[in-house]
């Protein structure tokens, strides 16, 4: 569970790093946006009450005394950090004014187009400048700067466009100064956020852990009952109809010994044959049922039991289990049911001549290998009904966290093997 919560907290952490990457990336943008938008409503607020009052149709004809005129306002109200420069244009690409004398008319005729556009548009828009235009020459110390123009009229109509230009570093600034005041509030939250779920996390391991307990303790009853189950099934059959069979055999046997007729005794001592195969054919099913030498005589013992009808059947049967094979009942059991299985598949589909069973332990593995010579199947092909059996082996062997493969091919026969880690009786 330690692992788990390290795991869920290392987890909590990280995504709480990305949100918090995610929030200051949201919060710069805004905070930067807000900036641009404060620089707006400046510029609009200089434009309109500062200059525009200080303008007049001298302007455009380039009068000294109406350029002297707003240049005075400019210079002591609107020449203040972050604003650096400020240029009037006139609808043909004609700077009508600039604090940079050197720019008063001065003619720009590629520039007019983009002047005539901000002209038909009334409201206030900021951009990053560029620089590099023939325009903005003598602005390129200042390395980036934020342009904010809008319209404006003179008091004969005439139309005129304000353009401010801000140090760009100053409005990144004030951005910056407007995020950083949500931040510490951001970063509190992803905190709390990560210190509540953490409690809420070791709550939910534990449940889950009992809730395994549960269910591991249910389904070892479920196998316990099922074990006893068969334990009881194959003792009433062992101790009431075999015995009762048994008794019928010997009866009939001695009933054809008495026999005068030479029928009768053919027909009692075939009865008797058949009462006797019964008997084989019952103590064979209480093998499967439940195998009475696996735990009293060992793993071998079990599985020649399992193979010997095999063997009445003329297949050469070897089996090597290791004397010293040291497991528990749990894990002896398993062996078995696998190998049970596989000989019972053999039995019934195999046609083989000769089955090796082989048990290996080796370190901390235990290993078990069932091989037959019979006609084999495609293991690339649907598997048929009559192979459900290894759907039922391999359900054995995941539940034991055991490793099982099957390797078959037509005409060459078919080998299962168990892997499984040791544990120790």
């Amino acid at each position: 569970m330690a692992a788990a919560l390290t795991q869920f907290g290392v987890a909590g952490i990280i995504a709480a790093l990305l949100l918090a990457l995610a929030g200051v990336a949201v919060l710069r943008k805004t905070g930067t946006d807000e900036a641009t938008k404060d620089a707006k409503r400046v510029t609009n607020l200089v434009a309109s009450g500062i200059v525009q009052p200080q303008v007049t149709d001298g302007l455009l004809r380039r009068d000294p005394a109406a350029i002297a005129r707003v240049d005075r306002v400019v210079r002591q109200h609107v020449l203040r950090d972050p604003v650096v420069r400020i240029k009037m244009w006139a609808p043909d690409g004609t700077i009508v004014y600039s604090d940079e004398k050197r720019l008063i008319g001065q003619h720009y005729p590629q520039h007019a187009a983009e002047v005539k556009d901000a002209l038909e548009n009334t409201g206030v828009e900021a951009e990053v400048s560029n620089l590099s235009a023939p325009e903005n020459r003598f602005e390129r110390s200042q390395k980036k700067l934020l342009e904010v123009y809008l319209p404006m009229k003179t008091p004969g109509g005439k139309p005129l466009l304000f353009e401010s230009y801000q140090r760009f570093s100053s409005v990144a600034a004030s951005g910056r100064r407007t995020w950083m005041a949500f931040l510490p509030a951001l970063l509190v939250g992803l905190v709390v956020l990560e210190l509540v779920q953490l409690p809420l996390a070791r709550r939910m391991a534990n449940r889950i852990r009992a809730g395994q307990r549960d269910r591991e303790r249910l389904l070892q009853r479920a196998i316990d009952a099922s074990e006893t189950e068969r334990r009881r099934i194959a003792g009433e059959l062992h101790d009431g109809v075999v015995q009762n069979l048994a008794g019928v055999s010997y009866s009939l046997a001695a009933a054809a010994e008495r026999s005068d007729s030479q029928d009768g005794d053919e027909t009692l001592e075939r009865a008797a044959a058949q009462t006797r195969e019964s008997i084989r054919e019952l103590r064979g099913l209480l093998v499967e049922i439940y195998p009475p030498s696996l735990h009293r005589a060992g793993l071998a013992a079990a599985l020649d039991d399992v193979a010997a009808p095999l063997v009445r059947r003329g297949i050469q049967v070897s089996i090597d289990v290791p004397p010293n094979l040291a497991v528990t009942e749990e894990t002896e059991g398993l062996l078995f049911r696998v190998a049970q299985e596989a000989l019972r598949n053999v039995a019934a589909h195999a046609e083989a001549w000769h089955v090796k069973v082989e048990v290996r332990q080796e370190g901390d593995r235990v290993s078990l290998q069932i091989e037959d010579d019979g006609r084999g199947f495609d293991m690339a092909a649907k598997r048929p009904e009559d192979h459900f059996g290894l759907n039922l082996i391999e359900d054995l062997a995941r539940d034991a966290d055991a490793d099982l493969s099957v390797t078959s091919a037509p005409g060459e026969g078919t080998r299962v093997r168990l892997d499984s880690a040791v544990v120790r009786a």
